[in-house]
């Protein structure tokens, strides 16, 4: 009788432990499916092409992206591949800002993330190029911030550095941590 008694003491035990296992596996499940559910987008795009005027009726920049997910919850949109034409105050030279992801917030602000390149549309312009990881966007007043390292090119240059803000509407560019600058030669 206590090999009987042994033999359901030990399938009692195991059937306890499997059921304890099977249930803690289906709470993990629910909750991972919960987590899910609550960043799911709200909406998502494909192929995004959008433009945005001012109150004025003025053009202030079109957005293309190859894909674009919108999180209401968490008040941002995520973009890949984001491609930006800005169209500063005052100026018929737009500006285009590419990179390969970007999270606009609800104040306008757009962070652009990995191979983050602004050209300039205009041949005259003294910058034509500037190159980082990072950039920040406000798309109110058109400037441009990041502490990451940059890449300036213009016109017979190449400056390198940190701390770079950008007014697209003035033209005017601040860098506060100047490594070196590059100067082309004219050669005869």
């Amino acid at each position: 009788m206590t090999r009987i008694y042994s033999l359901s003491l030990l399938f009692f035990i195991f059937s306890t432990i499997t059921y304890i296992v099977i249930e803690w596996h289906q709470d993990n499940i629910q909750e991972t499916d919960t987590i899910n559910n609550q960043i799911a987008p709200d909406f998502i795009a494909e192929t995004l092409n959008s433009e945005t005027y001012s109150d004025t009726g003025q053009l202030s920049y079109i957005i293309d992206a190859s894909r674009m997910e919108h999180y209401s919850q968490l008040a941002v949109t995520h973009f890949e591949f984001p491609k930006y034409t800005l169209y500063p105050k005052n100026t018929d030279s737009p500006w285009k800002i590419s990179a390969n992801e970007g999270t606009l917030y609800n104040n306008n602000r757009v962070k652009l993330e990995s191979r983050v390149a602004l050209l300039a549309t205009d041949k005259n312009s003294l910058i034509q190029e500037i190159h980082g990881k990072y950039l920040e966007l406000d798309l109110n007043t058109n400037i441009l911030s990041s502490e990451k390292k940059i890449e300036i090119k213009g016109i017979d240059f190449t400056m390198y550095g940190s701390g770079l803000i950008v007014d697209l509407n003035t033209k005017q560019v601040t860098l506060t941590k100047h490594e070196k600058t590059i100067y082309a030669q004219d050669h005869p």
